[in-house]
């Protein structure tokens, strides 16, 4: 989620990120064309880091009570307060009404994590799924990884295939998957490079329940790149990703 309050005063004083021309440019000729007004409220919160919210998924593997007590003193609260359809007890999700960044953890060998952070309104396609216990599950375009997470911290699926078909994109995967999962449900797991348009032929009608988190253009991260040419290459490469989204989708 993003919180927009007062960001003069929330970020005076604070270092922040350098902001690249080029994409914040374009961004503005292509989103006051087509969001209007609504656009400066939405560059304010884009264009102050410190002002982002993230909310921490908790790792039923590796539950943690002084954890929740420390969340509830800084002031986290569940993010899913009211009645849905599909919720799982083990699925335990907190966010902060004040802007700030709970702190990663750092990979531990032969140790789990106890929480993921991430946008808590990438899991609202977790629960949509309704991942029930023995269904199997494809994670089409899996990396980097929180919404495997978040599925598994909703049911233990009978197979789940987490597809990346970035090669790096897919090994960062697999790490992150292990630092969350113990190795008794690593095994229940399959890691793939394919492209994902080609899956459906493959594997026809393997699968219970199917995520397909398009990739997007991930406007977010580009507009801090420090790297003027991969940025302009990559507003160049966005302009394709409606026509990959459509043939993931179809």
């Amino acid at each position: 989620f993003f919180l927009s309050l007062k960001l003069g005063n929330k970020t005076k004083g604070k270092h922040q990120k350098q902001i690249c021309r080029i994409v914040l440019d374009h961004f503005e000729k292509q989103y006051t064309t087509e969001l209007g007004d609504t656009w400066t409220h939405i560059r304010d919160v884009l264009t102050h880091p410190l002002c982002w919210q993230y909310a921490v998924l908790l790792n039923k593997f590796s539950q943690s009570t002084e954890l929740e007590n420390t969340l509830r003193v800084k002031g986290y609260h569940p993010a899913f307060q009211e009645r849905l359809p599909y919720l799982p007890s083990s699925f335990q999700c907190y966010i902060s009404r004040t802007p700030g960044r709970f702190p990663a953890q750092k990979h531990q060998a032969g140790k789990l994590k106890e929480y993921f952070l991430l946008n808590a309104a990438s899991l609202l396609p977790v629960l949509a799924l309704e991942v029930k216990d023995g269904e199997d599950v494809l994670d089409l375009c899996a990396a980097p990884g929180g919404k495997s997470v978040g599925i598994l911290q909703c049911a233990s699926p009978g197979k789940f295939h987490c597809n990346e078909s970035d090669l790096l994109r897919s090994r960062r995967l697999k790490q992150t998957i292990e630092s969350f999962i113990p190795d008794a449900f690593i095994n229940l797991l399959m890691f793939s490079t394919l492209d994902g348009r080609q899956i459906g032929d493959l594997k026809p009608e393997l699968y219970d329940k199917v995520l397909v988190d398009a990739p997007c253009s991930s406007d977010r991260s580009w507009l801090f790149s420090s790297d003027t040419q991969q940025a302009t290459l990559r507003l160049i490469q966005r302009k394709e990703l409606p026509s990959l989204q459509f043939q993931l989708l179809r």
